[in-house]
């Protein structure tokens, strides 16, 4: 007796194709649809997305995964459209991200994700998905960074704590100073005052690109600059925390000065530390994008302001990288002009050139051993 072939678990649950509200996604072409499944063709050996415009196959030749990666596991292969309209897909969501990120900053109350992901026409857990991927921050930390940073707007007026909270969308005192430490690295009336009574501890080095000054707030390191004179550098931490308490280093905090240098020195041994991050909401979105650039890799203006959901604000990205304060911990030195020159360095264009030497220096290994395997 011959025995009875073995059964095989389908992709597709046991009911017809026509019947699945994923197949109805398909013939829509939902884009609300995409990333959260895709559809393949087993005629044709591909999968598409479900916004495709490619010609619909027939329900009887179509399987569903949850991921592409599950597609290509199956042996299937992206449609030839499904990547050439990858550029029109991401112009679309960094449009609509945009477009959500405007509506944040001028909403008097936050918009709760729902609301956002309905004005962009996208379900919430796609919306989420393309909102993280292109500003580096969910919906929900865009929106605490543009609160935090109305307060300080607030703040640096001179206003009331009060009136400066409840201005920033705030519905109570305590909400924000659950959170004051991390928003402000300090107590919001201490913010006002210029860091009145707040303690920051710096050291000053010297390495190879000069002198070098490390500061360390109660939440984390809260600025790192270099230069020439290391008076300059001392005046500018001053002007930025007027009448904060400014603490010479002890012999702790110069193994923290020591992990920068080194740093600097050897960038293959990475660097790992606390930070005390203080910016607009614009700004720490800049910020994050550069965190994400690989050591020995660079990025253009152009190619930052179309990550974060802005491709017109190249010259609000390079506004962005002169105001940060924390050098290579933030490596505003891997942005580079669209012809590859360099430009625009806080702390001068040849610490950028060095910086990003002794990066690539360090990746060349890697990449030999890579050729080699």
């Amino acid at each position: 007796m011959t025995a009875p072939p073995p059964l095989i678990a389908p992709s597709t649950p046991l009911l017809m194709v026509e019947d699945d509200p994923r197949w109805r996604a398909v013939c829509t072409r939902d884009a609300r649809s995409d990333g959260l499944f895709v559809y393949a063709v087993k005629t044709t050996g591909v999968y598409c997305r479900p916004s495709s415009t490619s010609r619909l196959p027939k329900p009887c030749n179509v399987e569903f995964f949850a991921s592409a990666e599950l597609a290509e596991a199956a042996g299937y292969r992206p449609s030839r459209r499904s990547g050439a309209n990858k550029s029109d897909v991401a112009a679309q969501h960094a449009r609509l991200v945009g477009q959500a990120c405007r509506l944040i900053e001028s909403a008097e109350q936050p918009p709760s994700l729902d609301h956002l992901a309905a004005d962009a026409g996208l379900s919430p857990y796609h919306f989420h998905r393309v909102f993280k991927a292109i500003t580096g921050l969910t919906p929900k930390g865009y929106t605490k960074a543009q609160r935090a940073n109305r307060v300080r707007d607030g703040l640096q007026r001179g206003g009331s704590v009060t009136g400066a909270l409840y201005e920033a969308g705030f519905n109570s005192n305590s909400r924000f100073y659950e959170s004051s430490a991390e928003v402000l690295g300090m107590k919001p009336r201490e913010y006002r005052d210029g860091g009145l009574n707040a303690a920051i501890h710096f050291a000053i080095g010297e390495c190879s690109l000069g002198a070098i000054l490390v500061a360390r707030s109660e939440r984390g390191v809260c600025a790192i600059l270099m230069g020439d004179d290391p008076q300059r550098l001392l005046d500018d931490l001053q002007h930025r925390f007027r009448r904060a308490q400014l603490i010479g280093a002890d012999a702790g905090f110069e193994q923290l000065i020591a992990q920068v240098v080194g740093f600097v020195e050897a960038p293959a041994l990475g660097l790992d530390l606390p930070l005390d991050v203080q910016g607009t909401a614009f700004q720490e979105r800049v910020w994050q994008a550069l965190r994400e650039i690989p050591p020995g890799s660079t990025a253009t203006y152009a190619e930052i302001a179309r990550r974060i959901g802005a491709p017109t604000s190249m010259r609000a990205v390079a506004q962005a990288c002169g105001a940060n304060r924390l050098a290579v911990a933030i490596p505003c030195h891997r942005v580079v002009r669209s012809d590859g020159g360099l430009s625009g360095y806080r702390w001068g264009v040849e610490r950028k050139r060095q910086l990003l030497e002794r990066e690539a220096e360090a990746e060349l290994p890697l990449s030999t051993e890579k050729c080699l395997r």
